[in-house]
């Protein structure tokens, strides 16, 4: 989104000022009362007709980021994704990992071709940086899902890199395009990140505590779960592993926060 000034009134919308010369802004998206002068927010792309033009609409996705859209046509030429403008973004054939279909949905980087125009790829790997800086061991990061495989699912840290979730880490079910914080567990000589859903240690064993609790008054105080349950249904539920489960139900019931019964859990 960039802020612009009015440079111009016409009867099919105003001109805004830029470094390109000036850019059409339709009359349908023009806010009322503007001026010649006046500054308003406006997102500019290139038309059906390859020309600069400007919308008051934001879009779903701007370049450089990645976002989860749906598929709303395909051509020839390749995939159309919603994000929000009356021109979709094109993912051409050379860019998708399989032939989209409409109506599924896809993570996707959006980014400018060759022409200077807008599109976006669903080969998420060659956007990230292929070694991560100034992360360590412990640190806290926003992780999102964009390819499982048999290991576990691949990840994107903080926009930028890549890294790996094993599968004894999802608890739960997670889709491609899911967000969550995680924690850096390991960084690889070859410069690969290794990560965790826990954070480990007291400060895990504490999340634990109040994530039972929390889901324990969410559900009218009881819960037909115990240390006998699934660990399926416990991730399911809580979204941990079945030992940190067993581990916080114990200390919960030693400081006298809860009932242990034949079936289930249940808040004093």
């Amino acid at each position: 989104m960039n802020h612009m000034v009015v440079k111009k009134l016409s009867s099919i919308g105003i001109y805004l000022a830029s470094e390109y010369g000036e850019i059409l802004m339709p009359a349908k998206y023009v806010p009322d009362g503007v001026y010649p002068g006046a500054e308003i927010q406006a997102f500019v792309y290139l038309d059906s007709e390859d020309r600069l033009i400007a919308t008051t609409l934001k879009p779903k996705a701007q370049v450089g980021d990645f976002a989860l859209l749906s598929v709303k046509d395909t051509n020839a030429v390749g995939a159309f994704l919603d994000w929000g403008l009356e021109k979709d973004l094109l993912v051409p054939y050379s860019e998708q990992t399989r032939p989209m279909q409409v109506g599924e949905t896809h993570l996707v980087r959006v980014y400018l071709d060759g022409s200077e125009r807008i599109a976006a790829s669903a080969k998420i790997s060659k956007f990230l940086e292929p070694r991560a800086k100034g992360l360590k061991s412990g640190d806290e990061v926003e992780v999102q899902i964009y390819e499982f495989s048999d290991l576990g699912a691949k990840v994107i840290i903080n926009g930028r890199y890549p890294g790996l979730l094993f599968k004894s880490e999802l608890f739960g079910r997670y889709r491609v395009g899911d967000k969550t914080k995680g924690y850096v567990a390991k960084v690889r000589e070859d410069g690969k990140i290794d990560l965790t859903l826990r954070k480990g240690g007291t400060q895990e064993l504490a999340a634990g505590k109040d994530v039972v609790l929390s889901t324990l008054r969410e559900n009218g105080g009881f819960l037909a779960v115990g240390d006998k349950s699934s660990p399926e249904r416990i991730a399911e539920l809580f979204r941990m592993s079945k030992k940190t489960f067993k581990t916080a139900i114990g200390n919960l019931y030693k400081e006298g926060v809860i009932e242990i019964l034949p079936d289930g859990i249940k808040l004093r």
